[in-house]
């Protein structure tokens, strides 16, 4: 038990994962925090904010590291194709089924479905489980610079189809000038700034996470100040991104065996083709749903994804990793 904390620890459920729901509480419970100067104020430091976390993850990227991922190409396709394919594809087809018009909850299922995979609980998670680390790295690296374009073609995409305004290339240039530029600049500069960036990981981690931390609150207390929240089934959704979860972990696991990887690349598969970011959700979500009372409710299925894929994924991970046979 003490292992399977430290792992969950590792893996995000710290003192960030329950200050995310602190947060939430305080949007609740002070709505008008978020509101007026509170707001503006808090959309600036964002900003820079974000510019600043993915300056520092370029500068992170090791061109060593992406070279070297290259040759494992057919694994690497078969992630990508997971994580902006296959993702979209089911949450279309379910939508084609049983959505509703105009539903902002079936709006952030989708932009949850096209948002990159996350780095850091990905890589770990890989890593307990005994599977293809380096293959881990490259994979959540490029998913998140691939995210910058593709998500928001995604978006347009299915808000076009449902009639919503969006400014596709105005909401691209804006990514690539907040958050694109800033990670080719810091992997330009990785060389004289990856190793100290390395050393800074604690308080650079820290950072990252306040920045997350007003982002979420900005979007919730916008979204509870306006009653957006109000009639709306959160634990429906929350069974909805459980099945979510568990259908792609199956899939992962069953198309891995079929193509015949080995079992350290399946358990790289498995968890860098099934998570989603909620770091670039919150950080691309400001640019593009720039109305915070939307995005607030947008944001709440990432949310309730991220904290299962980690309860879920941790468990896994573990078990994987203390199994003495391959599973068939």
């Amino acid at each position: 038990m003490a292992s399977l904390r430290r792992h969950l620890a590792k893996a995000g459920i710290n003192g960030f994962f329950f200050l995310l729901v602190a947060t939430i509480l305080t949007a609740y419970l002070f709505p008008e925090w978020g509101a007026g100067e509170g707001e503006r104020l808090v959309d600036e430091l964002t900003y820079y904010g974000v510019s600043l976390i993915f300056f520092f993850y370029g500068a992170k990227i090791s061109p060593a590291t992406l070279k070297l991922g290259l040759s494992n190409w057919r694994l690497h396709l078969w992630i990508q194709s997971t994580t902006f394919l296959v993702f979209p594809a089911i949450i279309l087809g379910c939508y084609a089924v049983f959505g509703q018009a105009n539903s902002l909850f079936w709006l952030g299922t989708f932009y949850l479905a096209a948002l990159p995979s996350t780095v850091s609980s990905s890589v770990v998670m890989v890593s307990i489980a005994r599977g293809n680390l380096p293959a881990a790295i490259f994979n959540a690296s490029i998913s998140s610079l691939l995210g910058v374009f593709i998500t928001p073609l995604w978006m347009d995409l299915f808000l076009s189809a449902s009639q919503a305004d969006f400014a596709l290339w105005d909401t691209v240039g804006k990514l690539v000038v907040q958050i694109f530029l800033p990670v080719g600049l810091g992997f330009l500069l990785h060389r004289y700034l990856g190793s100290w960036v390395q050393r800074q990981s604690r308080p650079l981690k820290y950072f990252d996470q306040s920045v997350i931390l007003l982002i979420v609150f900005s979007a919730f207390s916008q979204s509870f100040g306006q009653n957006m929240f109000a009639g709306q089934n959160v634990l429906g959704l929350s069974f909805w991104m459980l099945a979510l979860f568990l259908v792609m972990l199956g899939v992962m696991f069953g198309v891995g065996k079929w193509l015949g990887f080995s079992r350290p690349d399946r358990i790289t598969v498995l968890f860098c083709g099934s998570k989603k970011s909620l770091v670039q959700g919150a950080v691309m979500g400001k640019v593009l749903f720039p109305d915070p009372v939307v995005f607030g409710v947008v944001l709440l299925p990432i949310m309730v994804y991220h904290t299962l894929q980690l309860l879920l994924g941790s468990a896994l991970a573990e078990r994987l990793g203390t199994a003495k046979t391959e599973p068939t």
